[in-house]
Parts: C-alpha cells; structure tokens; sequence
C-alpha cells in the first residue's frame, strides 16, 4: 500500500510525535509499503531529514512556546491537496497531542473522504478532555479516582480531595502541566501556575501505587505493563529520557489482577468510542483496587513506547504492530466502500 504518515504538528508534545512518525515509516517500509513520512508543518520530509530525525531522539524538555509559536499550521490545511499526498491508500496517524489527537485533524480528513488509522474526531476528543473521559468512565463502571474541576480554593481541593493531589491540564498529554502537590503551599503554587495554561484544570485525588497500562489493538488487549518512575510520577523526563523508568512487560503481577485491568481497559477503549488501537493508564493501590487514570487514542509509536512493548511481550514485533494498525484501518475503508 502507499502510505502517509503524518507528524510533528503544533502541539508541545512535536518531538515525541516526530520520533514516532519517522520510526513508523520505516517499520512500514520493511513490511514492503510505499511510504511518505509528511511534518503536519512543513510538508514532506526528504531522506536526510527522516535519517535526522531518527537519531535525533526526544529532547529532554518539551518545545519552548516560542518554538511553537514560530510554526505555521496553515499547510495542514493543505495536506490532502498536496500532490505527493493524492495517491494515498491509508494516512498513518503518528500525532501526538494539540490538533493532532483532539479530534481537529481526524474532522479534517473525515471531510477529504480520505482513509486514517486510529480513532476518529469523536473518540480523539472523548480520550483528550480527561474531564469528560472521567465521567464516561464512571458512567460505564470504571473506577477513576475523584476529581473537580474549574477555580476551587486551596481549601476547597483540601477538603474534597486530601493531599497530596494531582493538579493536572484537561487537555494534556505526556504528562506535561501535571503537578502532584503535596501539602497546601504546593497546591498553592500549582493553583496559580495553572493559570497560565490556558485550559480547563483539573484536580484529582491521588492513589499512592503501581503504575500500571494496557494497550488495545484491534478488538484484543495486550499484555499489562508495569511503569517504575525514577521521579516520583511518571513525568515527561521519565517518559522520553533512557534510564529514568523501568518498564517491565509483562508485568509480575497476578493474573487475576491482569485479566482485570485488561477487561477494564477493552471496557474504555469502548466507552470512549476510540478504534483501531488505544492504551489505557491505571494506577493500583495497596489494597490492589485499580484506578483508571486516562486513555490515549494516539499512544506513543517509537519502537520503545509503551503500546508497542506490551505488544511485543504478546508476541507481535514493532513492524508487524504497524502493519497490523494499518490493515485495521484498511478494512474498515473496504468495508465503507462496499
């Protein structure tokens, strides 16, 4: 098949969407495909930019809002009518965050008529705002740790939720604006940081535990994994920098245990009506009671994320993982078409 995959965009989350997009592109291309490796931003990628990016990596920091702003997103627009782009069997989505997972881009190639992987606009934008993906979660069962959100006072956060408790964006992703105060002069501090966010804040009681996730492809689960942060959550440095968290698949837990988490995650994967391919974030306290934490419609893509090592403690290789995520996207299209 001939193949797009489309990264980078606008979002503070670009580095770890670029280092997902080039590594997909290459993992098609070893299955045999025809693949163009497209920057939301600046269009088609040459060799040397893609060989670049590849070895390049994920800064330790996110990308100053300077960068950010510096960034026209005015050729996404223009992507389906790029003439490289008129070809295309399946868009791969390898996008991480802004635009890019919140349903905006997803609408876009919806009104192309164009084929993509991964959910569309309405699950992208269920799993983004994990205010509402909190209240589908209770509403269909799932237990989510308790939350408010808007402008509460230190003692109204206090009085609802104890400390320490996460203080979190809406809207965010790869743990960036995630803030977990512990006593009132750190809520204090987060309350007032948060202002600068420019998106609903969310606070959230916090459950001391193991950090747990499962990745969905297709209609089936993949094994449960652990997370072991060096920091004391599982920040944005943890998450991109090597050496700063173990992440062990399978996890050494009791089946029991993981046959759970893996019939709560199917359980989001539908409930927030997302497709393809999804990974679902718990945290399980001392007592073993597993919490649901959030959902990604567009979970990270290089070899070394967290969806594809649980696939490949299921048996399936990152290649054959982005095959497979293609060939689901690819049907549906056969199926639509028919």
């Amino acid at each position: 098949m001939r193949i797009a995959v489309l990264m980078g965009g606008t979002s503070d989350e670009r580095d770890v969407s670029l280092s997902s997009g080039v590594q997909v592109a290459s993992a098609l291309r070893a299955c045999g495909h025809d693949v163009i490796a497209v920057d939301t931003v600046y269009g088609v990628l040459g060799v040397e930019e893609e060989v670049q990016l590849l070895s390049g990596g994920v800064r330790p920091a996110p990308p100053e809002a300077a960068e950010l702003a510096s960034l026209d997103a005015s050729h996404t627009v223009a992507l389906t009518r790029d003439p490289a782009l008129g070809d295309i069997d399946v868009f791969f989505l390898a996008l991480h965050g802004g635009s890019g997972e919140d349903g905006t881009i997803q609408a876009l190639l919806d009104v192309a008529d164009v084929t993509y992987t991964g959910s569309d606009r309405l699950g992208c934008s269920l799993a983004m705002d994990k205010e509402v993906t909190k209240r589908l979660l209770r509403d269909a069962g799932v237990p989510t740790p308790d939350w408010m959100v808007g402008t509460p006072t230190v003692d109204e956060v206090v009085d609802g939720l104890g400390l320490p408790v996460i203080v979190k964006a809406s809207g965010g992703g790869s743990s960036l604006r995630l803030v977990l105060a512990h006593d009132r002069a750190e809520l204090a501090a987060a309350i007032e940081e948060s202002r600068d966010w420019g998106d609903v804040v969310l606070f959230e009681r916090y459950h001391a535990g193991r950090e747990l996730t499962v990745g969905v492809v297709g209609d089936e689960t993949l094994p449960a994994g652990e997370i072991i942060p060096e920091h004391e959550i599982f920040d944005y440095e943890c998450k991109y920098q090597p050496g700063l968290a173990q992440e062990i698949f399978p996890a050494d837990i009791p089946e029991e245990l993981a046959g759970v988490l893996r019939s709560l995650a199917l359980r989001v994967h539908r409930a927030l009506r997302m497709r393809d391919y999804s990974r679902v974030d718990f945290i399980v306290d001392d007592d073993g009671q597993p919490w649901c934490l959030e959902a990604n419609a567009l979970p990270g893509m290089t070899a070394n994320s967290l969806l594809p090592k649980g696939a490949r403690a299921g048996g399936t290789g990152f290649e054959d993982l982005c095959d497979q995520i293609v060939s689901l996207a690819a049907a549906r299209s056969s199926t639509h078409s028919s």
